[in-house]
């Protein structure tokens, strides 16, 4: 039988998911997605008003403030993009009794431990980028509407800027590169999110929907290291170089990064079926289709 058609307004045009969103798009959705020139993240009220005025059934928020380091000087704008504008958005969704969906980070955790974390562990952020998604979680929630925040970690396409672009990149260009590898965490294929959460909309569409927090990311775990040297498996390159694996302390960075990324997905497979992703599926059609484009 085919599916009801389904009107959804999303927050982000530019961005991995959102371009992901857009290219996945099931069959009767009509899709609307708003960039900064329509609805600028550092005006809360704005994005409110767009979800106010639109003819849409349910709100996805692409967007967000992911300069990780730079948020550490710019506290004021990760607030506004990843706090403020969320919890107004949801506020909107609310009022209207929209499902809002909105993507979080395994930056709201210290990165303690080796089990990978449930969505009820206690968070403690590291630094501003995981504080700003962490107060965008709380004022969701505080909205009071149906909604979903699903946690993510380590993605990556073969759009914008990531690691598995960046690691392609200097690849071709050097015999060997230094990667941390004490930092672990399941990457995620933004094509993967998608689908997730086109799965998690549809389930709303048909009165299924559950709201909550949920955790999704790639399988396996690995280390950064790991990580790359996959990555120049996978790749075209007739001379892969070597990876020299490094301590994070190596490689200071303005913001810390947490030592374990790790995700346990149980919850959402338990309320929607929804499968932790194999990465390096995923990984074989973003390189297939960076070095394509290249």
């Amino acid at each position: 039988m085919k599916a009801p058609a389904f009107k959804v307004l999303v927050f982000g045009t530019t961005g991995q998911l959102a371009i992901e969103l857009a290219r996945r798009a099931p069959g009767g959705v009509t899709l609307t997605a708003l960039g900064r020139d329509a609805a600028d993240l550092t005006n809360p009220a704005a994005c409110a008003d767009a979800i106010a005025a639109a003819d849409a059934d349910i709100v996805i928020n692409a967007a967000a403030y992911t300069a990780v380091d730079q948020a550490e000087t710019d506290r004021d704008t990760a607030e506004a993009v990843n706090a403020e504008a969320p919890g107004a958005m949801a506020a909107a969704c609310a009022t209207r009794g929209l499902p809002f969906l909105h993507v979080s980070t395994d930056y709201v955790f210290d990165g303690s431990g080796s089990r990978p974390w449930r969505e009820d562990d206690a968070t403690a952020p590291l630094g501003v980028y995981g504080a700003t998604k962490l107060d965008g979680e709380r004022r969701i929630a505080a909205a009071g509407g149906a909604h979903v925040i699903l946690r993510t970690a380590w993605v990556f396409s073969a759009h914008g800027k990531n690691f598995v672009k960046t690691m392609l990149r200097l690849g071709a260009e050097r015999e060997a590169l230094s990667v941390v590898a004490d930092q672990r965490g399941g990457p995620t294929g933004a094509a993967d999110i998608a689908d997730a959460l086109w799965a998690i909309a549809g389930a709303f569409r048909d009165g299924r929907g559950q709201s909550g927090i949920f955790h999704f990311a790639g399988a396996p775990t690995v280390s950064w290291a790991d990580f790359a040297e996959a990555i120049f498996a996978a790749s075209s390159l007739t001379r892969k170089p070597v990876v020299n694996r490094i301590p994070s302390a190596a490689y200071p960075t303005p913001a810390r990064r947490p030592e374990n990324s790790a995700l346990d997905c149980s919850r959402i497979r338990e309320t929607y079926g929804i499968e932790q992703p194999d990465w390096r599926k995923t990984l074989s059609q973003v390189i297939k289709e960076v070095e394509a484009g290249s």
